[in-house]
């Protein structure tokens, strides 16, 4: 029996199809989604978001945050950001981390709100360089 997965980012709806089960980035840490899975909502850190069929990945995709909702039957996942992971762009991703890393580095320090977005920021597009680069 497939789960419903759905990978929504603010511009479409990525993939809407039938699974055997869903790996994504929990923010405490990766969760699969299966059939019979006991409901539940999860924020997600930045990351990469794999499909399977039975036993083997078919399909990758990153998200840059955002929650997931899960059900028995389904699992909805709402994405700040998703793209295929073939089609991340590293050269973009790393012009973000440095321009991101100079934001840091000129931040007020007391701060703390701003410096926790940047962190975050920072720690998502790092998860979408490795993404990108196959890790």
């Amino acid at each position: 029996m497939p789960i419903k997965v759905e990978i929504i980012s603010p511009e479409k709806v990525l993939v809407s199809r039938d699974v055997d089960m869903v790996v994504m980035p929990g923010e405490e840490g990766d969760i699969a989604a299966m059939p019979e899975h006991a409901p539940m909502m999860l924020l997600l850190r930045g990351g990469t978001v794999t499909l399977y069929e039975g036993e083997t990945p078919t399909d990758h995709y990153f998200v840059g945050g955002g929650f997931a909702d899960m059900t028995q039957t389904r699992c909805t996942i709402l994405a700040d950001e998703a793209v295929p992971v073939t089609e991340i762009s590293i050269d973009a991703a790393t012009a973000r981390l440095e321009a991101l890393t100079e934001a840091w580095e000129s931040a007020d320090k007391s701060d703390v709100s701003r410096l926790e977005g940047l962190m975050s920021k920072i720690q998502s597009v790092r998860a979408e360089i490795d993404a990108g680069a196959g890790g």
